[in-house]
Formats: C-alpha cells, sequence, structure tokens
C-alpha cells in the first residue's frame, strides 16, 4: 500500500544549538530532542531523567477532595464498597489496582465487572441491582461511567453513592455523581488531560494515601498494571503517563506480579517488555478473557498471589486468545471479501459492516484489520440481545467519534475516543446509519487521510549511526503514541546479499556511497520491493533502529519500514 512520508519540520535552529552544546550531542540528536518540544537543559534532565516526584497533585484534579472524603468516610464507617470497572485491558488492571491496593487495608469490598453478552459496555442496571442486593452504598466506577446519567440516578434512588473515574470525553451533561473525576472535563483543571482509566482510579489512590498519611511506595507497587493498562488503551505515552510507563515496564521487567510474570512467559520472550511488546503481547491475551467469556478471569489473573494460581489462570487466558484469534482470522477474511466483492463498499470513503452472527468480541479487532487492508474509517456491526452494536476505528487524524456523534439520532448510544468509539443501535437502523456515516465522512475526511502516513523525524547518513547514537535515542524511551521511536529517511541506498524471506519480507545489507560502513536490514513486509532493490538501483528508505540479539551478541539492526524511488 502507498504510503505518505511526512517529514517533522519542529524545530528551532538555535534552540538546537544550544542543546547540542549543553548537552554534548550530535546535531541529529538535538534536533529529536528539540522536536519533542524540549528546549532547555532542564527539560532535557526532566526528560531523561523522569522521576515519580514529577507526577502532578491528585488534588488538582476537579472533585477529588469530594471522592477521597468519601472514600475515607466510606472506610472509617465500614460500608460496603463496590469496585465497578469496565471489561478490557483498561478496565480489568484499573479494578485490579484499586482492588488489590485497598483490599490490604479494608476487607468489605468486592469488585464487579460486568458482562459483555448481558449487560453490555458501561454501567448496567443489573450492576446497579446487584450493589443495592448486597448492601453496597458505595460504587466506584472505573473506566466507565462519565455518561451513565441514568444508571447513576437508579443508584442515587437504591442509596448508594457513586464516585466516578474515567478518562472518555464527557457528554453535555454529566451524571449526578458524588464525584466525577475525569480530566476531559472541560471545567477540570488537572494539567493533563490524557490518562487511561486505570490513571484515573490510580490518581484517586494517590490523594486518598496523601489524605491518609499512607505511604505512596506502596502505591506505586502497582505501577505494573497501570504500564499495561497505559500500552493497551494506546494513550499518549507523554508527561505523567510516560513516567508511569517507564517505572511500571522497570517492575513488569524485574519483579512482576504473579499474574503478569505468567503472562510474559507466555508470550515467549525473553526481552525486556516495551509498550509495542505489551500491546501486541499481554493486552490481547487479558482482553480475550472480556471477549471470549467473562472479564473476571482476567481480573483474578492479575491478583493471583502465587505462581501456581497464575499460570492455571494464565494458561486459561491464553487459551481464550486462541479462541479469539480463530474467530478474529475468520471474521476478517469475511469482512474483506464483502468489501472486495462490492464496488460501493470498494469505492466509499468509509466501510460499515453489519453480519448478525459475528462474534461481538472481536468487532473491534476485525475494525482494525480491515484499515489495514482499506485504509479508511470503519465500523462492524454484529447483533446481541436484539439490538446492532458494533466496534467504529479510524484513520490517522479523524475523529470517528465526532462523526458518529452526528449520527447519534439513528443510535441508542455511544461513546469513545478520537480514533476508538463503540455504538448501539436498533436493527432497522443499520442501512440508514451506514448512508448517513458515509455521507459525514465523505465531506469531512481530506483525501490524503485515506493515504497511511508515516512520520519521519528527520534525514540522516549512515554513517551517523553508532552505538553511542542508539543509546541516546533509547534513553527517549518508553516509546508510544507521541512519543514514537524516532524514524529516520536515508536516502541514495544501496543494498547488497538481498534475500526474500518466506515471500513477503526484505533482508538485505545497506550501504551509502562514500562510506564503507553498512547495516543489516530487514523490511517486513516489503517483498514487493524485491527485483527493484536487487538489481542495484538506488533507493530512499525510511527506518527505524533496532539492536537485534543473537546468540548473546548484540548487532545493530535496521527495521525499513517504507522504501521509495525516484521517479
Amino acid at each position: 500500500m502507498q504510503k505518505r512520508w511526512i517529514f517533522n519540520e519542529e524545530s528551532d535552529a538555535v534552540v538546537m544549538n544550544t542543546l547540542q552544546q549543553e548537552l554534548g550531542v550530535t546535531a541529529t540528536i538535538a534536533k529529536l530532542i528539540n522536536q519533542k518540544s524540549i528546549n532547555s537543559f532542564d527539560e532535557a534532565k526532566a526528560f531523561f531523567r523522569p522521576s515519580l516526584e514529577q507526577l502532578h497533585d491528585p488534588f488538582l484534579m476537579k472533585d477529588m477532595d469530594k471522592a477521597v472524603n468519601r472514600l475515607t468516610e466510606a472506610i472509617s464507617n465500614e460500608e460496603n464498597i463496590l469496585i465497578y470497572g469496565d471489561y478490557d485491558v483498561d478496565g480489568t488492571t484499573a479494578v485490579a489496582t484499586f482492588y488489590g491496593f485497598l483490599s490490604q487495608i479494608y476487607h468489605k469490598i468486592e469488585y464487579y465487572i460486568p458482562d459483555r453478552y448481558k449487560e453490555g459496555y458501561g454501567v448496567s442496571e443489573e450492576g446497579i441491582r446487584y450493589a443495592s442486593a448486597n448492601g453496597y452504598t458505595l460504587i466506584v466506577t472505573l473506566d466507565c461511567g462519565i455518561k451513565a446519567l441514568e444508571k447513576v440516578d437508579l443508584a442515587a434512588n437504591e442509596g448508594i453513592d457513586v464516585i466516578i473515574c474515567d478518562h472518555h470525553t464527557p457528554g453535555e451533561t454529566l451524571p449526578r455523581a458524588h464525584a466525577v473525576l475525569d480530566p476531559k472535563q472541560e471545567d477540570c483543571p488537572y494539567p493533563y488531560k490524557d490518562l487511561s482509566g486505570c490513571g484515573v482510579g490510580f490518581k484517586l489512590l494517590e490523594g486518598f494515601c496523601i489524605q491518609s498519611g499512607i505511604e505512596l511506595e506502596k502505591l506505586y507497587d502497582y505501577l505494573d498494571l497501570l504500564a499495561v493498562s497505559i500500552a493497551s488503551d494506546i494513550v499518549p505515552i507523554t508527561g505523567e503517563n510516560r513516567i508511569m510507563a517507564y517505572y511500571g515496564l522497570k517492575k513488569l521487567n524485574q519483579a512482576p506480579r504473579p499474574g503478569l510474570k505468567a503472562l510474559k512467559e507466555l508470550c515467549k520472550t525473553s526481552r525486556d517488555l516495551t509498550i509495542s511488546s505489551i500491546v501486541f503481547g499481554i493486552g490481547p491475551r487479558i482482553n480475550a478473557a472480556g471477549r471470549m467469556d467473562h472479564a473476571g478471569s482476567a481480573v483474578a489473573l492479575l491478583l493471583a498471589k502465587n505462581e501456581e494460581e497464575a499460570n492455571a489462570l494464565a494458561q486459561m487466558v491464553n487459551d481464550k486468545n486462541d479462541a479469539r484469534r480463530d474467530f478474529d482470522n475468520t471474521i476478517t477474511e469475511e469482512a474483506i471479501h464483502m468489501i472486495s466483492t462490492d464496488a460501493d463498499l470498494s469505492n466509499a470513503k468509509s466501510t460499515v459492516l453489519y453480519k448478525e452472527d459475528w462474534h461481538k468480541g472481536v468487532i473491534g479487532i476485525v475494525a482494525s484489520r480491515c484499515i489495514e487492508k482499506f485504509y479508511r474509517p470503519t465500523v462492524i456491526l454484529t447483533e446481541s440481545n436484539d439490538k446492532v452494536t458494533g466496534s467504529a476505528r479510524s484513520v490517522d487524524g479523524f475523529d470517528v467519534y465526532a462523526a458518529i456523534s452526528e449520527c447519534s439520532d439513528l443510535l441508542d448510544q455511544y461513546g469513545g475516543h478520537m480514533y476508538a468509539a463503540g455504538v448501539t443501535m436498533a436493527v432497522e437502523n443499520v442501512s440508514a446509519f451506514r448512508k448517513k456515516f458515509e455521507e459525514v465522512v465523505a465531506r469531512q475526511i481530506k483525501d490524503e487521510q485515506l493515504i497511511p502516513s508515516i512520520y519521519i523525524d528527520t534525514s540522516i547518513s549512515l554513517e551517523e549511526i553508532d552505538r553511542k547514537f542508539f543509546n541516546i535515542i533509547s534513553q527517549m524511551a518508553p516509546f508510544g503514541p507521541q512519543n514514537m521511536q524516532p524514524m529516520f529517511v536515508a536516502e541514495n541506498v544501496q543494498a547488497s546479499n538481498v534475500k526474500l524471506l518466506k515471500d513477503q519480507h526484505l533482508k538485505f545489507t545497506a550501504k551509502q556511497e562514500g562510506t564503507n560502513l553498512a547495516y543489516d536490514a530487514i523490511g517486513f513486509g516489503l517483498g514487493e520491493y524485491f527485483d527493484l532493490v536487487n538489481c542495484g538501483l538506488k533507493f530512499h528508505m525510511a527506518f527505524t533502529i533496532e539492536e537485534n540479539d543473537f546468540r548473546g551478541q548484540k548487532t545493530l539492526q535496521l527495521f525499513v519500514k517504507d522504501i521509495k524511488f525516484d521517479d
């Protein structure tokens, strides 16, 4: 698939020169640092040496004082507290963090995860009824609740207070909860807006610790779970998220809790986990519990006290992930066939597909897979409890949540973010929704947004690459959204020792004129360029720099993301 190369032009020559002198780095490194909006030695020091002391005061968040006071009061009065979380990775890690921490100091506490198929997303009537029947007087919602107006009113009528911890975009009206913690509220002064749902719950616990005189180190023991949440929910790896992910990954790689250790072993990797390896390894396995069955097994795994219990639960979750993968592959093939064989769908600016027997647990994954093949905003729908429910995914720069909002007259409910959303509607509205969504997308989307983009940080010569260069850029990790691994372009490259692996991957030695330096390079999925690269043509390549560890011998390797030739 053709890709656009977009070069980062955001750098200040004067600042770059100052950074180069003060930090003692190359011009290229100084440029990379400046592109991260770092303009001084002190800012660079804070970035390269993240500290938990840099975390914001939790009481800067709107309603934090109310939330902490109500939680403290409930514990003092020995009230029954119910921790209510979503069934995805963010929700289950949030519940494991909140319940795991609080249950060490308080026993009248339980957690509740709604059934994806019987109750659907968010706070359910069944969940409120359960809380009422079992004598709970305080519910803390995690990664959900910001739009649960009717359910919060129902709770109030049952004599139950609700503290909402959410990070999704609020609607025009907020639930009448005892406290609403969501940094995305327009009038919330909290300085960092991009916390995960688990992150908002973590800040509530942080505030509780500060007010109760509990050592924060005890709470920081849960940063490994928070790192899994941050990675899996694809929130920006900036500000507080980067600091918490940095320390969470440290714990995850050095002394993980039994459940995460068991999952790491199932991923069969000897390398340290990164944001990326959580996204593609640990995250899907945790998610599979809620996709294929009930997410309670994922929380139990994350709370496991010993390796024996953790290994048994991890294997169960892994088996569900295998089943999920089978459903995912089958439905993806079916969806792509539907698009390919329908002229209207093939030529549309959006994709909306509906089939009543598709597995509800994998439709979000199928939407992402369809975008890999047909790059455009996509909604995959299926039937559940006599309604049509679906997951939407978007392309770079296009707000799918806003587009869905324009179709709200056809929906029973919807929610989400710029790049991912969920919808529920009546069966008879599917055709009208498909038509209206296509009209909205066609009107708003730019032609260039329908072409996948590679964001290039800077052009470099291959001779700039050495171990010191790699070590410095490695310290910019953790890498993820808005703090991506530096992407470089090398021009006029020639290849030798060109090999085609499994008919789809390209492996070669990369070299430029004027230097004897050469680097091993691999381009996954770039097999189509084999003939052109092998015949000696010069080309330009976009790539990242990785470390290859083969039998204990570490070498630098270029991971090629795209190749272009001069016309």
